[in-house]
């Protein structure tokens, strides 16, 4: 019928918008803590291992002597909020050993890693837990176009339901983090769009449920008259 037809509107302007936001925002959080910071003041050959204390963070750098083969150490550290890198004066072994203890002293020099550790790219059993995150979200990413298919075939027509909006915007949300704290900023363009579309669907869906409630509401109201 058409009085119960909506007419078409215009493409709001606010969901572009919160695409720039959201990208701007993800694009802060890779850029501003940045491994780059560091490199710029390490010397050639060193390796860093991730340095945590109090409100600063950062990485502990080892440098092999190639004359004495002595490995000398230097802590560098970046305070929150703050781009800029401190280091630390170069300490040698028993330096370094003395102020840091003999488990950070050999974790430091060790060249063996966690098979686990390699594989994923971390250093640390905290940073398994994004890693996680990471797979949780691309598991729900991957197990919406399932749930879509699959409703397909039962509807036998070509059919997008509402929990996969709701697996997209899970999935997003957990990937967009797991980006940003791996810092790659392609990973956080990818999924800008997408956050704003899905959240823009789950609120048009249930905006749509609203407007159908009170067209029934109201013609069972006329119906009563």
């Amino acid at each position: 019928m058409s009085g119960t037809t909506r007419p078409r509107g215009r493409i709001k302007w606010e969901p572009a918008a919160a695409m720039v936001a959201v990208f701007l925002v993800g694009a802060a959080l890779v850029i501003g803590p940045g491994m780059g910071n560091f490199s710029a003041v390490m010397r050639p050959g060193a390796t860093l291992h991730e340095f945590q204390a109090v409100h600063s963070k950062g990485r502990v750098e080892v440098v092999v002597d190639p004359q004495t083969n002595e490995p000398t150490f230097r802590v560098l550290t970046r305070v929150r909020a703050s781009k800029e890198v401190h280091a630390s004066p170069v300490m040698d072994a028993s330096s370094f050993r003395a102020t840091f203890g003999d488990r950070v002293y050999h974790d430091a020099i060790s060249t063996e890693q966690n098979a686990l550790f390699q594989l994923f790219r971390i250093t640390s059993w905290s940073s398994l837990v994004w890693v996680v995150i990471g797979f949780g979200g691309q598991i729900a990413f991957s197990g919406r176009m399932l749930v879509q298919w699959f409703v397909s075939e039962k509807e036998r027509r070509s059919t997008v339901p509402e929990a996969f909006w709701w697996m997209s915007l899970i999935g997003g949300v957990m990937l967009f983090a797991y980006f940003v704290w791996r810092q790659d900023i392609v990973g956080v363009i990818g999924q800008t769009s997408g956050l704003v579309i899905y959240a823009r669907n789950i609120r048009l869906i249930y905006k749509h449920r609203r407007r159908e409630r009170r067209m029934v509401d109201a013609a069972a109201a006329a119906g009563a008259i």
